[in-house]
């Protein structure tokens, strides 16, 4: 119990942000939203706690890993791929573990996601509805140059679709990425 209280303790910056992402991810599962009284503070307290560390530069540190969070999901929520909760939760990340822990979590949660979605396509039994719909979006992606447009049809095909809550595997990718990086202990 006291190593666990010890890596807490010298870890506790990547507890907070495991803790925020798993609450988002229970949230998110049970409403389909990751709430702004959630991501706004958890982006502002990154930002502001980076600046009184180190000033001007911590600033700007936090700065880089928030924009690069959401530049990451920021084109698929664009094109009605994803929420703007999780695009903004991204962005928290990336203001508490800057831009290279931020890409570094982005591919576990692309992975997990990946993963998730594939499971459950299997578990659906509708490979071939769930295949059409993919050639479909990939399609309108490469055909249709305009994002709002491709917002438009997205939000239109959305009841239709089978939606993966993308703050699950966001905190999954997370916390596994942080246990295999011994960032936790």
């Amino acid at each position: 119990m006291d190593m666990l209280i010890d890596a807490i303790s010298e870890n506790w910056l990547i507890w907070f942000v495991t803790i925020v992402l798993i609450v988002a991810a229970i949230i998110d599962g049970a409403i389909l939203k990751v709430p702004n009284w959630l991501t706004f503070p958890f982006i502002a307290s990154g930002l502001v706690y980076w600046t009184i560390q180190g000033g001007v530069n911590g600033l700007a540190w936090s700065f880089a890993g928030m924009a690069v969070g959401t530049v990451l999901l920021l084109v698929l929520r664009n094109v009605g791929g994803m929420g703007a909760g999780d695009v903004k939760l991204l962005a928290g990340v990336g203001a508490w573990v800057g831009t290279l822990v931020t890409l570094k979590v982005f591919a576990a949660t692309a992975i997990v996601g990946g993963i998730m979605a594939m499971v459950m396509i299997l578990r659906s039994g509708n490979w071939f509805k769930h295949y059409a719909m993919a050639r479909q979006i990939l399609d309108e992606w490469r055909n249709v140059r305009n994002p709002s447009k491709l917002s438009k049809i997205a939000r239109e095909r959305k009841p239709t679709m089978t939606l993966l809550p993308y703050g699950i595997p966001m905190a999954i990718g997370a916390v596994i990425y942080f246990a295999t990086a011994r960032m936790l202990i």
